[in-house]
């Protein structure tokens, strides 16, 4: 699956969260950590989350959802999750990503957004599916490329995700207006009572992801020093004008 740069960022991000941390988060199904009480953002928010009708249609950034399992061995349980990043464009950065989480044997499940930077993080975040309720959550903690966002949902809610079409999700943006992100739910379902991806198909994926990080940060210098060359000739070029 090849993806940019920033695009596996996102995913990365959450499976991070994930596997790599996960005693982290079967501690955190029991006692949520508190979200920041004045963290502010260290960047504004990307241009496609202040949008002019403050609704953003959002499109899958992948083939399709990914589901990842691995073991607990602190806590001694199983955690699954299925996840897609999803951005306004299929070949521009992802504006967000997704996961929802199952801890085997635990009844409440989680919910896991990964959100672009400069959002208003004190009123949390709400989300709802299609026409049904909105349900709320709280932003955990941030991260240069973006804020962990979760709630802890029941298998009610999961089965809703489950057979649902969109995700309406509901944020405050820097300038306290809401943001709505709408995010396709096709495929979910499926891919949450399937089975795991491979673990060895995974790390082939990675591996990919981190040599299309490469050349694309290799591409992203080229083209930066090709741009000051330009504006340097052409300061020199009027520099040298004759009056």
């Amino acid at each position: 699956m090849v993806q940019s740069l920033k695009r596996a960022g996102m995913a990365i991000a959450v499976a991070a969260a994930a596997l790599a941390g996960g005693h982290a988060l079967a501690q955190s199904t029991k006692k949520p950590a508190p979200a920041p009480a004045q963290q502010k953002p260290a960047e504004p928010a990307p241009a496609a989350a202040q949008p002019q009708d403050n609704r953003v249609e959002l499109k899958p950034a992948q083939d399709k959802w990914t589901k990842v399992c691995g073991k607990d061995e602190a806590a001694g349980k199983e955690i699954c999750y299925t996840t897609r990043d999803f951005g306004t464009d299929p070949n521009a950065a992802p504006v967000l990503a997704l996961a929802v989480y199952d801890i085997k044997g635990d009844e409440t499940k989680v919910v896991r957004l990964l959100m672009p930077v400069g959002l208003m993080l004190e009123p949390g975040f709400r989300f709802g599916i299609d026409k049904g309720a909105n349900l709320d959550g709280k932003f955990q903690i941030c991260f240069p490329n973006g804020c962990f966002a979760e709630a802890r949902v029941k298998v009610a809610t999961i089965n809703q995700l489950k057979k649902g079409t969109l995700m309406n999700v509901y944020v405050k943006n820097q300038v306290n207006n809401e943001v709505q992100f709408v995010l396709p739910l096709e495929g979910f379902g499926t891919a949450f009572d399937g089975a795991a991806i491979d673990p060895k198909v995974l790390q082939a994926q990675q591996e990919e992801m981190a040599k299309q990080q490469q050349a694309l940060q290799k591409q992203l210098e080229e083209r930066a020093a090709a741009e000051r060359q330009r504006l340097e000739a052409q300061g020199g070029a009027g520099a040298a004008a004759p009056k």
